[in-house]
Parts: C-alpha cells; structure tokens; sequence
C-alpha cells in the first residue's frame, strides 16, 4: 500500500459528526426514523425540491429514480458515455436499454444535447444528464428538448452536491441548484462525495408522484416503516409493490445533517483550489482544464486535466505516483466495458432500427470525443483540507512530466 503525501479525497470529519453520531447510538433506534426525516427535511430545503428521499446508495437512488419516472422493460434510457457505470447498471436493472451519447467537448465533458435528439426513439423513456465534475450539464437544451418529447430528465448528481445553474438565456432556471432541474435527481453520499456519509444517497423531485413512488419502493413497497410502527402510528402494514431493501440509517442521516451545514464553506474550499489549479496550469502547452472559462457556481467535486495525448498522460500519471501523489480516471468509456459490449453493437442507431431486446445497450454513434477524454483525462487531488502548498507540488510534478513527454 502506498503512503501517498497528496491523496485524491480525504475525509474529514470532525467532533461534530462524533457528536451527532453518539447521540444516535445513545438513543438507541438505528434504522430509518426521525433523524433521516430530519435529514431529508434540510436537504430539500437546501435544493430547493419539494421532496427529498434518502436511500442507501447513490446506485439505490438511481434506479428507484429510473423506476419512478417509468422507464422500465423494454424502454431506452439515453445516458451519457462520459460517467460511472451505475446509471448504465441500473438502466438494466430495470430491464431498459441504455443509449450512449456523447460528449459536447474534451473541456465540457457533459452530455450534448444534439446528441440526446439524434438518439431519441419512440421507445425513449428518459435521459440521464451528469453533471459531470461538479459543473451543471446544458440544462436549458436537455429540458427544451425533452418536454417536446415528453421525456423524463434525471439528473445524475452524485458529483454536483452545492452546484447551481447559470444561464443567462433562461431566467426561469439560473441560479436554481443541481437536483432541482429535472423530473428527479439521484446524489451520492460515497466517502469521496463533498458531503459524505460513507455510504447513502439522496432522491430529490418536485413530483408528488415520484416521491411517493420512491418511498414506496425504498422499504418493500411497504406502507409503513418500524419507526411508525414503533412510535404505534400503525399496527401492521400492506405491500403495494415489490419494493427493495434501500433503507437510510440514523447514524449515517445525523452526519449527513452535519456535513450538510459545512457544504458550503467546504464548497468555497474546492472552488479557491480548483482556481489555483487553472492559474499553475494556464500555461501548461496542450494541456487543458475543462470548464476553466465557464461562469458558474460549481460544486468542484472533481480536478480534472486532458493531456495532450495518451503518452503524455502516461508519463503525468508516472510521474505523480513517483511523487507519491495519488490520481485517477473519471471515466473510461462506459460503452466499452465488455458487459455493454455484448449486448449491442457499435454502430448507429437509428429509428428505424429492428427491434432491440430489453437490457441491450445502443452506443448510437462512434462517441469518439468520450473515447479520447477517457484515453487522455487525468483526476488530480481535490479535498477542502488540501493545502496550496499541495497544489503547487502536484502542479510542480505535473510540470515535469511534461518536460519529459
């Protein structure tokens, strides 16, 4: 195991979640209860959502968010390449077909909304948008876009916790906060998330319907939890739907009350790391900084770089680990892992097209602008304990891998 002096993330949790934490634990009830309404209550209102659901994962979220919306057996999930696999899983899970669209660019790796129309069929049931990074997707386009259609938007938000849109062509959605833009949102609590839990995640909408699906099918797709039964709210309980075991715990929802009121101070954090980053690297020749020029209230989840080509980042990678400073890949092509491989082809879609089977995956396209991120994209250390000095010796090492390539 490596010692690294500059790791990706780290947490940071002080005596305050301790607290909240022991004051769970002392009370004795663990399972989902008032502490995870509690929760659930201040991240709405933090949003901006008419509701919020906690689950047990950001994977839990996404597919009670693709079941809620409907898009289920033998539907297509537009989704973008550029993105962790879980939206792409769970596309499965829920017996549709995911269809991969590209990028807009190696310094926007969001979703393209052209691509999103190319890709719609009569058998479109939503489209994934990630807000990649922390850096909210084109959503004035995505949205226009689907409500000619009458599709769904979910937003895939695990990175972009704190991150608000702006666009100034649409006044009626500047300034409202990721997870408060589409039919639903899906966020994650994972351990390297800005606000972290260990594990959890978050539903939000402004959808009765949904909310209501969602609730229901966290717990069985039972109508009352033990917490209402405990509290002799209810002395037995009907089955509606065939749910799943997506609880959120006390403990997990009292620190994430916690680590929610530091959000924003920790977000500011990022945000003045992030800006020394793009000043040290400005003029580092062939190298890019996505998002480096765009306006925005970002939740900076990420710092990524885009090497001049694959050799050099190579050598960057080479060079860091030897620096003993830890990086990453965020994402390869999730449209080339052999799972999606086998169950579709590479070339285009088209409406036309013979009928798929359910849980076939459709690239639509040759997503080369996704395969050339993913050949020559580089995750360097974000965390809002990282120091400036630290982010001068990453940027130092990065330097001279450079010099070398």
């Amino acid at each position: 195991m490596i010692d690294w002096r500059v790791p990706l993330s780290d947490v940071s949790f002080g005596e305050a979640e301790e607290r909240a934490a022991l004051r769970v634990l002392r009370g004795g009830w663990l399972s989902t209860g008032p502490e995870t309404r509690a929760f659930e209550e201040e991240f709405a209102a933090f949003v901006g959502a008419r509701h919020a659901v906690a689950v047990a994962n950001g994977t839990a979220a996404l597919h009670l968010a693709l079941l809620a919306v409907g898009a289920g057996f033998g539907g297509e999930v537009v989704q973008p390449a550029t993105n962790f696999v879980a939206a792409a899983n769970m596309t499965v899970a829920v017996g549709a077909s995911p269809v991969f669209a590209d990028i807009l660019a190696l310094d926007e790796p969001t979703i393209d909304p052209a691509e999103i129309e190319r890709r719609l069929s009569p058998r479109t049931r939503a489209v994934v948008v990630m807000h990649y990074g922390g850096h909210v997707a084109r959503m004035r386009e995505v949205r226009a876009i689907c409500a000619a259609r009458r599709v769904a938007v979910v937003e895939d938000a695990c990175h972009a916790v704190g991150a608000r849109y702006v666009d100034g062509g649409a006044p009626e959605l500047s300034g409202r906060a990721a997870g408060a833009l589409g039919d639903a949102a899906c966020f994650s609590f994972f351990a390297n998330k800005n606000l972290t839990t260990g594990e959890g995640g978050m539903v939000t909408t402004d959808r009765d319907d949904v909310a209501e699906r969602v609730r229901l099918l966290r717990s069985h797709g039972m109508t009352t939890l033990s917490w209402q039964r405990h509290q002799g709210h209810a002395s037995s309980y009907e089955v509606l739907a065939h749910g799943f075991n997506y609880r959120f715990d006390e403990v997990r929802a009292a620190v994430g009350r916690v680590q929610l009121a530091k959000l924003e101070e920790n977000n500011r954090r990022r945000a003045r790391l992030a800006r020394l980053y793009r000043d040290l690297l400005r003029d580092a020749r062939g190298w890019i900084v996505p998002f480096a020029e765009r306006g925005e209230e970002s939740a900076h989840h990420l710092m990524v770089a885009v090497a001049p080509d694959a050799g050099a980042r190579r050598e960057a990678v080479a060079s860091l680990r030897a620096a003993r400073i830890q990086t990453s890949l965020h994402y390869p092509c999730v449209a080339d892992f052999a799972a999606f491989c086998e169950r579709g082809g590479a070339g285009a879609r088209t409406h036309d097209s013979p009928r798929r089977g359910a849980a076939e995956s459709l690239t639509g396209g040759d997503l080369s602008r996704s395969r050339e991120f993913a050949r020559r994209a580089i995750t360097l250390p974000l965390f809002p304990a990282m120091t400036e000095a630290q982010v001068e010796e990453v940027c130092d090492a990065l330097s001279g891998a450079k010099v070398k390539a």
